[in-house]
């Protein structure tokens, strides 16, 4: 009888007979931010891609949004409240949030929308078979290095000299300035190295980059450069240095260049990792994904008021244009 009416709903009939349970008491979703906020696009990504898996907020799932606007210290005390709550799964953004769940709790599943190394961080013994409460997607901030670096090189056929910009909090800083030191010498390039992890430190590491008569400066992205991304940019225009970034927010801060995952499809993707967890699945047995398509962004606004001529082959080639 019930399979009967459900096939004259056709598309009518949404839920399964589990999900009409779920509406009576909903799943909570925990979500932890560190860059971006509940109301930016990444995190209605995520939402979108609750819908797609079938999911009525409020109905099938509530979700529990924290955030900790760039500051790694809050990420323990939000992991904890979260797991006050009860949730029945927590997503992460950033490697230093996923560490901080994962010390916390060995039993709540832990989906990871962006995360840049999870095997050389520690989190997942492999992409194919992460064991443990930890899964989700990598951003694969580490192997792109070297890309990034010879783009801007094509960008800027006689830079010899590029300052890199890092938190040294950030846990995969290390293997990205080791893996630009590899890259350097192929192309020519010189670096010069400078940390901030305060927004005071910040315009000190920009006069060094004056005084090194530096000429581009690629940004080692993490939460605390992106939320403080709009005093990073002002900075790089005052010393007239292009940015070369890791994160697509500071390239559309004015940053010239972004070339990595779109973090949006990214946040969409993680949706159904908690689809499937929520579901049963567990998160051990669910490989790492990686992203399938890399986005070149290209800031011609700043190209134009840093004089900078961007080649035709670089704009054929850009999935977005900002003009």
């Amino acid at each position: 009888m019930l399979v009967a009416l459900a096939a004259c709903l056709g598309p009518f009939w949404l839920v399964s007979i589990s999900d009409a349970q779920q509406s009576i008491s909903p799943r909570r979703i925990g979500v932890l931010l560190v860059i971006f906020s509940p109301e930016s696009r990444e995190a209605q990504a995520f939402r979108q891609g609750l819908r797609d898996a079938g999911y009525t907020e409020g109905r099938d799932g509530v979700i529990e949004w924290r955030s900790a606007n760039g500051d790694y210290s809050r990420a323990p005390e939000l992991v904890a409240d979260l797991i006050k709550r009860k949730v029945d799964v927590i997503v992460v953004e950033s490697t230093i949030a996923a560490q901080a769940v994962k010390h916390a709790t060995s039993t709540i599943p832990v989906v990871m929308a962006v995360v840049a190394d999870p095997v050389g961080s520690g989190l997942a013994a492999s992409l194919a078979h992460p064991g443990g409460n930890v899964t989700g997607l990598s951003a694969m901030t580490t192997d792109l290095t070297a890309r990034r670096l010879q783009l801007l090189k094509e960008v800027m056929p006689r830079l010899t000299k590029v300052a890199v910009l890092s938190n040294p909090d950030a846990p995969y800083s290390p293997r990205v300035i080791e893996e630009l030191k590899a890259a350097a010498p192929t192309l020519s390039l010189e670096l010069s190295f400078e940390a901030a992890r305060m927004p005071t430190q910040l315009a000190p590491a920009f006069s060094a980059f004056t005084r090194a008569h530096t000429q581009a400066v690629y940004v080692i992205a993490d939460a605390f450069l992106s939320v403080h991304r709009t005093t990073l940019i002002e900075l790089s225009f005052k010393a007239r240095l292009p940015v070369m970034s890791s994160n697509n927010d500071l390239t559309e801060a004015g940053g010239l260049l972004f070339y990595g995952p779109n973090f949006r499809e990214l946040y969409r993707r993680s949706a159904r990792y908690v689809d499937k967890i929520l579901k049963g699945a567990k998160p051990g047995d669910l490989p790492i994904e990686q992203p399938s398509k890399f986005e070149l962004v290209v800031n011609m606004k700043t190209a134009k008021a840093l004089g900078i001529k961007i080649p035709e082959s670089i704009l054929l080639r850009a999935d977005e244009v900002i003009r």
